[in-house]
């Protein structure tokens, strides 16, 4: 027996270095095999600890069913701003302590670019060059958000577009996130609005002085037939801190828009002249266009009268006439002008807005949208 047992140890001591060369042949191919397999997608999803917010939706919708709207809010979107707008920074911390907001996370860091959910890019800052947007692979169902708040006449380079963007964010009611530059708000009961009081008749704060200008024209003309106060660089000067009690005493103002285009309707209106207290004189897009926005007996519009002088005589009628000029503040009782102030309200009224969880799709024309429905020089 022993020396049967001495010569089969002896045998296998023999064996051994043999069969822990073939083990680490064995390992050495396995690992060398190992690295040609991609193992994400073999034996998980792809990165699945580092899930979008959006992507990890897919996921628990497809497993769990579809997510309920508390859920929904919970979940932390990643929102790029690709470019501060027109420079100006602002902080990134405000969307639920100043509009109530959760599940947002605002970032300016491109480095963050990969786990974005959506990336806003500010059109104006970046319409010179295509290689001003984002280079890097886009991630799958990666929202790219195209945000203008400047009319067609000033948006250049439209075409380089076709087929990037997923979503529009502008002041037009056709947009997919609509960022006016003012709107009403419906008082839950009437309350009373005192009227300033006014002694002068009519103001005009222009900065852009255009003589060649459909607006210049018309006031040129129109001041022929009643007084009219211009501030401006060259002209009466106005700070802004005493913007609105300088033209609260002031009955009418002229809010001229620069572009005549759909829905643009901007703060020469809401700011300028509404919030100040004076009856808005409007030059823009066609009353009707006003009236999406505003009661119809809130403003004067210039298409109302087939001259400017027949403009000044009415004017002037009101003026004599107080009865009658406090029926433009009648509405007054049932709204509230409201401003959109803040870069950082319009990225996190986009993240409130991605939370309702759109269908992703993909926008053909920009160019095309956003250059459709424009008005001929008034």
């Amino acid at each position: 027996m022993d020396s049967k047992f001495k010569r089969r140890l002896k045998l296998i001591l023999s064996l051994f270095p043999r069969f822990f060369l073939i083990l680490v042949l064995l390992f050495s191919l396995f690992i060398y095999l190992w690295s040609f397999v991609d193992l994400n997608s073999t034996f998980c999803h792809p990165a699945d600890k580092n899930l979008s917010p959006t992507l990890l939706q897919s996921e628990l919708q497809y497993k769990n069913g579809p997510l309920s709207k508390t859920e929904q809010n919970n979940l932390e979107l990643t929102i790029l701003i690709w470019t501060w707008p027109f420079g100006e920074r602002f902080p990134l911390d405000t969307c639920e302590k100043l509009y109530g907001i959760s599940g947002c996370h605002l970032t300016a860091d491109r480095r963050l670019y990969e786990r974005a959910d959506a990336v806003i890019i500010h059109y104006q800052d970046v319409m010179y060059s295509k290689k001003e947007l984002p280079w890097a692979p886009r991630p799958p169902n990666q929202w790219w958000i195209w945000f203008n708040l400047e009319p067609p006449s000033l948006t250049k380079n439209m075409d380089m577009l076709d087929n990037l963007f997923n979503l529009t964010m502008t002041y037009r009611y056709d947009s997919d996130i609509v960022r006016p530059y003012g709107w009403l708000e419906v008082l839950k009961e009437p309350q009373d609005f005192i009227i300033p009081n006014k002694s002068k008749l009519v103001a005009w704060a222009i900065s852009n002085w255009m003589p060649n200008s459909r607006r210049v024209k018309y006031y040129e003309e129109l001041k022929k037939h009643i007084p009219i106060d211009i501030f401006g660089k060259t002209y009466l000067p106005l700070q802004w801190d005493d913007f609105m009690s300088t033209i609260s005493v002031y009955k009418f103002y002229l809010s001229f828009e620069n572009s005549i285009h759909v829905d643009y309707i901007t703060e020469k209106l809401w700011n300028n002249a509404l919030l100040s207290g004076a009856v808005p004189i409007v030059s823009g897009p066609p009353r009707e266009n006003y009236e999406s926005f505003l009661p119809k007996d809130s403003f004067i519009h210039i298409n109302d009268f087939p001259s400017a002088k027949e403009m000044a005589v009415y004017l002037l009628e009101l003026d004599a006439n107080n009865e009658k000029y406090q029926r433009y503040f009648q509405w007054r009782s049932r709204f509230r002008v409201r401003r959109e102030i803040g870069w950082d309200n319009h990225y996190c009224k986009a993240c409130r807005w991605l939370h309702q969880v759109p269908a992703y799709k993909i926008i053909p024309s920009v160019a095309k949208w956003f250059s459709s429905q424009d008005y001929p020089d008034q």
